[in-house]
C-alpha cells in the first residue's frame, strides 16, 4: 500500500441522545487505529453512502435525505437536503454517474428515486414505489408489512435490487436512467421467514450474497443477465452465519475483504463476527471461525483496506472496535481501544484523493 494513501471513515449515528451527527476519522489503516477529525451535524444520519468519484456525501436524516460535499482531508460541508415523499428511509445507495439517488424505506416499505443536480445536491423525486402485500410464513407469529432494509443496484448498474425484510422478497427493478422510473422485473424468494437484511455483490459481479436477519443465513445467488436482457438469479448455496445459533440472534451486517477472499458477518444476540473463505470459481462460502465482538448489538462491520482489520460498530454499548485479522490462524483479536461513540450505525471507509 501507498505511503501517500490516506483514507477517512464516515460514521453515521442516531442523534436521540448525546450524538449530533456524522463523525469523521482518519484511519490508520496499517494499525487499527481510528482518529476523530471532525463531525458534521445532522439529524439521524443512519444509513450513508459516498458517490464514485468521492466528492459527495449521501444521508439519511430525518428531514429526509441530504448530499455534503467532502473536501481534501475528507471534512463534509453539507450542499441540502431533501424530502423522500414518504417516512424516513434506512437505505441509500448512488449510481456510478451520480445521476439518481436510491432510498430504501424500513418504516413505509417505499423505494424512492431522487433525482441529482449537476453540483451533487439532491433534487426533485423521480420515481416512489410503495410495495404492498403481506408475508408467507411458516407461522403466523410472522406475519408482516412491507419493510424495505436496503436497496442496491448490480453491479452493472443495470437494475435495483430492494431487499423487503416484511415481505420476505427481494424486488428487482429495472432502472430508465433518463426518467428515474423504476419497472419490476423479478422478485427473489428467500426461504420462509428468512427476513432479507442487507445485500452485497463479489467484485467480479458473478455472485449476490444476501444476509438474512431472522433465519441467521446467508443466501448466494449467481448473477447474469440472459440473451434477452432479463436478470438470472440462480440459487447456488444457504449457510448459517454461526454453526450454532440460539433464538435470539440475529444477524446485522455483512462485511467483504477488499481482495473478496473472505467475508465477515456481524451478529446480534451471541454479539460476535464470523468468518467465511470465499470460493471465486463458485462462490460459496465456507465457515473459519468467529470472534466476540466485546460489545453490544454490533450493528455495523467494514474490513479496512489492505485487510488486516476490521471495524465493528457495537451499537448498544456506544463504541467502535478495530480487530487484526489472523487469516493463518483464523481468528482475529481486538489491537486498540475502542472508541467511544453514541449509537453509531453505519461506517464508510474513503479514499481521499
Amino acid at each position: 500500500m501507498s505511503e501517500k494513501e490516506r483514507y477517512v471513515a464516515y460514521v453515521g449515528t442516531y442523534t436521540h441522545e448525546k450524538s449530533i451527527g456524522i463523525y469523521v476519522y482518519d484511519v490508520d489503516v496499517e494499525h487499527g487505529v481510528l482518529t476523530q477529525r471532525s463531525v458534521a451535524p445532522i439529524n439521524n444520519p443512519s444509513y450513508l453512502c459516498v458517490s464514485h468519484d468521492g466528492e459527495r456525501l449521501y444521508s439519511i436524516e430525518d428531514e429526509g435525505v441530504a448530499a455534503f460535499s467532502i473536501d481534501e482531508n475528507g471534512d463534509l460541508t453539507k450542499l441540502n437536503s431533501k424530502w423522500i415523499g414518504g417516512m424516513r428511509g434506512c437505505y441509500v445507495e448512488v449510481d456510478s454517474k451520480r445521476r439518481f439517488l436510491f432510498v430504501g424505506g424500513y418504516h413505509d416499505g417505499r423505494v424512492t428515486v431522487m433525482r441529482l443536480n449537476k453540483d451533487g445536491s439532491v433534487g426533485d423525486i423521480a420515481d416512489g414505489i410503495f410495495h404492498q402485500g403481506m408475508a408467507l410464513s411458516a407461522t403466523e407469529r410472522r406475519i408482516d408489512h412491507p419493510k424495505v432494509s436496503c436497496v442496491k443496484l448490480t453491479p452493472d448498474e443495470k437494475f435495483l435490487l430492494a431487499a423487503d425484510y416484511g415481505l420476505n422478497q427481494i424486488k428487482v427493478y429495472r432502472i430508465n436512467y433518463n426518467t428515474g422510473k423504476l419497472t419490476l422485473e423479478d422478485i427473489i424468494r428467500p426461504e420462509l421467514d428468512a427476513s432479507p437484511r442487507t445485500i452485497r455483490f463479489s467484485k467480479d459481479a458473478k455472485f449476490c450474497y444476501i444476509l438474512m436477519e431472522l433465519s441467521n443465513e446467508i443466501e448466494v445467488y449467481s448473477y447474469d443477465i440472459d440473451e434477452d436482457g432479463e436478470p438470472v438469479f440462480d440459487k447456488v448455496q444457504v449457510i448459517q452465519t454461526l454453526p450454532e445459533l440460539n433464538h435470539m440472534c440475529a444477524s446485522t451486517n455483512l462485511g467483504l475483504s477488499r481482495d473478496d477472499k473472505y467475508m465477515f458477518v456481524s451478529v446480534d444476540g451471541e454479539n460476535t463476527v464470523s468468518c467465511f473463505s470465499r470460493d471465486a470459481k463458485t462462490g460459496k462460502l465456507t465457515y473459519r471461525s468467529e470472534t466476540p465482538g466485546s460489545g453490544y448489538f454490533p450493528k455495523s462491520i467494514s474490513v479496512l483496506p489492505g485487510d488486516e482489520f476490521y471495524v465493528v460498530l457495537n451499537h448498544d454499548s456506544n463504541e467502535m472496535r478495530a480487530f487484526k485479522i489472523f487469516h493463518k490462524e483464523k481468528y482475529a483479536l481486538m489491537k486498540s481501544r475502542p472508541i467511544e461513540i453514541n449509537k453509531p450505525n453505519c461506517i464508510r471507509i474513503h479514499k481521499l484523493a
